[in-house]
């Protein structure tokens, strides 16, 4: 009775380890007595012992490979550090298990390589600002090259450039240089336009002042001239006033006086009065009267 319970149990242990269960996104390569028989995808499968064996079990996901910096020499002679990432995953597991070993290493040499090739090509300043072509490039050549091996590159990307410490320092005093440059023309540029405001500033105010100044003159000529013609009529009304009043002999006397006394402008110590200044105060007399009559009788 012991002897077929044991044999129960083994036969029970025999039955679980039959069984395989792959996980999603894995692919494992088996062998049937020592050579390739199937690759089994996710899912529930059965094996035989001692028969059956799984020599690898692959991972399908994209997978990151940070390889350390590789000293690297520019067409221009000048060696620095280039450190680079590649990224993949693996569409054939049976590829990837019997194409090559140790194929993480094979990529890193293999990128090494091909970086050492595509940037001696290149000069330093040409290195530095063409990171784009560069991983391009170099994704192009690793993917064509690890088909055989079941692996699918699917981006490279130059982490980091590291040029040697005494290039850095030309690198960042030239930098220097351009931005006071760049400083220096962006003064000079805002000292050139304050002054072409300052002087489009001068000139419009220049104008205004002229314009002003002419409508005052205008103004002025207008009020000099609104004035004299007040004065005109006043002095025009006043000689109607006096012929309207018919003035005497006597008036008009007292008024050739007063005429001679502005003539002499109160300076002259003698005033000369002619002997028939009455006799003309009445003529002009005579004559208003007869401008008069020859008035009324038209």
């Amino acid at each position: 009775m012991p002897f077929i319970i044991a044999f129960i149990v083994i036969l029970i242990i025999l039955a679980i380890r039959c069984i395989c269960i792959v996980p999603q996104a894995n692919a494992w390569v088996v062998e049937f007595l020592g050579r390739y028989m199937d690759t089994w995808q996710a899912g529930l499968h059965f094996k035989v012992p001692f028969f059956y064996k799984v020599i690898k079990k692959v991972s399908l996901k994209e997978q990151v490979a940070d390889f350390e910096p590789q000293p690297v020499i520019t067409k221009d002679n000048v060696t620095m550090m280039v450190d680079s990432v590649v990224f993949f995953y693996i569409f054939d597991a049976k590829l990837f298990a019997y194409g090559v070993e140790r194929p993480l290493a094979a990529i890193e040499n293999l990128s090494a390589t091909t970086l050492r090739n595509i940037i001696g090509s290149m000069t330093l300043d040409e290195t530095l600002t063409s990171r784009d072509d560069i991983n391009g490039r170099i994704t192009a050549i690793l993917d064509d090259a690890t088909d055989k091996w079941g692996i699918k590159v699917s981006r490279v990307e130059v982490k980091n450039i590291d040029p040697p410490r005494s290039i850095q320092e030309a690198m960042e005093k030239q930098m220097k240089a351009e931005r006071e440059k760049r400083e220096a023309i962006l003064t000079a540029e805002g000292k050139k336009q304050a002054a072409i405001t300052m002087a489009e500033g001068e000139k419009e105010a220049a104008i205004l002042r002229a314009e002003a100044a002419k409508q005052q003159k205008i103004k002025e000529a207008e009020g000099e001239a609104e004035a004299l013609l007040a004065v005109q009529r006043a002095k025009a009304a006043g000689i109607q006033l006096i012929n309207e009043a018919q003035p005497g002999k006597g008036y008009m006397t007292i008024r050739s006086f007063e005429a001679a006394e502005k003539m002499a402008d109160g300076q002259a110590t003698k005033l000369v009065v002619p002997s028939n200044l009455a006799d003309l105060a009445g003529t002009l007399s005579a004559l208003s009267e007869t401008v008069k009559s020859d008035k009324a009788g038209q």
